[in-house]
């Protein structure tokens, strides 16, 4: 079986499984994130910055997940694409993390594959991406036994369609899945080309009060076309095909709540002109 190797180890978060363990558990202690346990979670929105921007976010959001008990496997939603994007896939092998590998849920992946048009990657032969790879220590971490399918989805209502179609699928062959979507939210300053209310404590504020709010308010009411639409209009999600795509799937799954467990942005760690913002939202299935 052909192994992925993780590209962003080392640089983006430890390699070490001993240094990931305990940041793992720093992570959960964490005071900012909302210690309240959710019935039910089936889906999430997670960022992808380096572990020491929003690791704490998105290891919170995954461990929410993982509550509910165990599962076959999880899928992730990310990459960072255009609109006329193709859509990607891993279908065979294993990703590589600190914790040892995930192996892909091939029979998952390939029933996908068999209706929407994918670019398939393999062990040897992918773009290099840290939208999924972020996550995956987190996911091996909590869900040890479980196996991965990672998709890359453009901001197209047509990507809606394969998180309700992966859903249905696993509901077909008897697989308890979770999801995934990976985004991070305005990227704001000279560094993003992006300044509409110039510089300073104002447009940090605004960032924060107005323009991730706008995202975060549209991904809490669980409209994925919406998320398309006010992230285009807005430029407050760098993956938005990633996020509506994971709402739609969760919706899917029986989901009708969105709670956020944390939100913060670079700022925080590393105050400068340029900073992005990140958000870790739950879904959970009312019953």
């Amino acid at each position: 079986m052909k192994v992925r190797n993780a590209i962003f180890a080392e640089t983006w978060y430890p390699s070490q499984p001993l240094e990931c363990e305990q940041m793992i558990q720093r992570f959960l202690k964490e005071p900012s994130i909302l210690r309240e346990k959710l019935e039910n979670p089936v889906g999430g929105i997670v960022p992808h910055a380096g572990w020491f921007f929003s690791g704490a976010i998105a290891c919170n959001v995954i461990h929410s997940l993982s509550q509910a008990g165990s599962v076959d496997t999880v899928v992730v939603f990310g990459m960072h694409l255009h609109p006329s994007s193709p859509n990607y896939i891993m279908d065979s092998g294993a990703w590589e993390t600190p914790f040892g590998s995930i192996r892909i849920d091939s029979e998952l992946a390939r029933s996908l594959t068999k209706q929407f048009a994918f670019k398939v990657e393999r062990a040897d032969d992918f773009s290099p991406d840290n939208t999924i790879e972020l996550q995956l220590p987190f996911i091996k971490y909590f869900f040890d036994n479980a196996q991965l399918v990672p998709i890359g989805v453009p901001p197209h209502r047509n990507s809606l369609a394969i998180g309700n179609t992966v859903v249905d699928l696993a509901k077909k062959t008897g697989k308890r899945i979770r999801v995934v979507g990976s985004t991070d939210l305005t990227h704001y300053g000279h560094n993003y080309a992006f300044t509409p209310k110039g510089t300073g404590s104002k447009a940090l504020d605004w960032v924060k009060t107005e323009n991730d709010r706008e995202i975060i308010e549209t991904l809490l009411a669980m409209d994925p076309e919406q998320v398309l639409l006010v992230a285009e209009s807005h430029q407050n999600a760098c993956c938005a095909g990633a996020a509506a795509t994971a709402v739609a799937a969760s919706k899917s799954l029986g989901a009708n709540r969105g709670h956020r467990i944390a939100y913060a942005t670079s700022y925080d760690k590393s105050p400068g002109t340029s900073f992005v913002g990140y958000v870790g939202i739950v879904y959970q299935r009312s019953l």
